[in-house]
């Protein structure tokens, strides 16, 4: 029995030992508690043996007590009736009786004792696999945080801050376009209503000046 608790102490002791370290801290509690469910199991089994032999011993100590009773009445009996050699007989096994009846309850007394005992034992590896379940629980939590972290880090990080940047450089390409726009707007009025000075102006100007604009937007787009 003693043994029996010691080896549990050390069980727990090394399971508290080796729970941080460990990389998977659920599948070591898991295994100790089929341990533990297998402990309590043999633990049962030996709690109902130990109780079938309690009950026996009570009773060989019960009949014993019931012999020596019968037989202090039979000596009684014996005597008044004038059988003393009858009286001595039936007290000489009273006397054997009564050896048995104290050796029987004496070991009633050890086993009950153990039985109690082995009752304490499993009642304590039972609140003890309660325990460890609970913390078997808070480490399924724990590392459920970590797969659902790991699993958000592997789509990468999010920086919000170049959202702005995104919109500013958008809000440039769109004026742009809308600039654009708006000067061949202005460009095709001018041409339909004659007012440009295109008129006025030397072609050869006119020609020299439009060369320079397309080498200018040439430039621009190599760079």
């Amino acid at each position: 029995m003693s043994v029996f608790r010691r080896m549990r102490d050390i069980t727990v002791a090394t399971l508290n030992e080796h729970l941080e370290q460990s990389q998977d801290p659920v599948k070591l509690i898991d295994q100790f508690l089929v341990s533990t469910r297998q402990d309590i199991g043999e633990a049962e089994k030996l709690r109902h043996q130990y109780a079938s032999h309690t009950r026996q011993m009570k009773q060989q100590a019960d009949q014993a007590a019931g012999m020596v009773h019968k037989r202090e009445e039979q000596a009684s009996m014996a005597l008044k009736a004038g059988e003393e050699h009858l009286a001595k007989l039936a007290l000489q096994e009273k006397i054997l009786h009564e050896e048995k009846m104290e050796q029987y309850n004496e070991l009633y007394a050890q086993s009950n004792a153990a039985l109690q005992e082995l009752d304490e034992q499993i009642d304590q590896l039972k609140v003890e696999y309660q325990n460890v379940y609970s913390k078997r629980q808070y480490y399924y939590a724990r590392m459920q945080t970590i797969q659902l972290q790991q699993r958000m880090n592997q789509r990468g990080h999010y920086n919000g801050q170049n959202v702005p940047r995104m919109f500013n450089r958008l809000d440039d390409q769109v004026s742009d376009l809308e600039y654009e726009a708006q000067s061949l707007r202005d460009l095709r009025r001018m041409s339909q209503d004659g007012s440009g000075t295109s008129g006025t102006m030397s072609s050869s100007a006119l020609d020299k000046e439009l060369e320079r604009l397309k080498q200018k937007l040439n430039n621009d787009r190599k760079e």
